[in-house]
């Protein structure tokens, strides 16, 4: 309850802070590319449950069905703007709505796709224990996740044998430090990691 409580106590005033730029992204990527502003996934949330997380678009049309991992830092199935957006973590705004509607929390595992949740062992499994966040220790991590993934001969291999494993680890230890300074410390490290960039 405290944790919802503290979720809404910053995500109130950050929506309406952000929500001129929430118009002048959606009319970039209007004139940009063809297609809806946003972009709506299934992911899997808090006790294995599929929810729709919400982002803005930065692909073309269709593009995820050519693979739903993000290759290098020139994916020719991102747009021009979607570059700049995802550079700047500005795709994951919109998901602000998802804390709002209680389906995430500011901190916490990044939720997966089905299709990776189902190689998840008994162990891993803990992560759905908790509610998924918009950024939590792996975000940071492998916050430039998609270069290495362009430097593997199998990005595909190389994320569900190298990488997954690795965020789970610290989705993991994000489990066991569980704390309201635990979760301010990883908005502040995800804060400066993004201005950093």
């Amino acid at each position: 309850m405290l944790k919802r409580l503290f979720d809404l106590m910053i995500t109130l005033p950050m929506l309406l802070l952000v929500s001129p730029f929430f118009l002048i992204i959606a009319l970039l990527i209007k004139l940009g590319s063809n297609g809806p502003v946003f972009y709506m996934q299934t992911r899997v949330g808090l006790h294995n449950r599929d929810f729709k997380i919400f982002k803005f678009r930065t692909m073309h049309i269709n593009a995820d069905k050519a693979g739903l991992l993000t290759v290098g830092g020139r994916d020719p199935r991102v747009t021009p703007i979607g570059f700049f957006l995802r550079k700047y973590k500005l795709d994951e705004l919109p998901q602000l709505l998802n804390v709002l509607n209680g389906s995430m929390s500011l901190v916490g595992p990044r939720p997966e796709v089905r299709k990776y949740v189902d190689l998840y062992n008994v162990e891993q499994q803990k992560v759905l224990s908790v509610k998924p966040g918009i950024t939590d220790y792996a975000s940071i991590e492998y916050s430039e996740e998609n270069d290495l993934l362009a430097q593997s001969s199998d990005p595909e291999k190389t994320y569900i044998e190298e990488i997954m494993p690795a965020k789970l680890l610290l989705n993991q230890k994000y489990i066991a430090e569980k704390s309201m300074l635990t979760d301010l410390k990883i908005i502040w490290m995800t804060a400066a990691k993004i201005i950093s960039h």
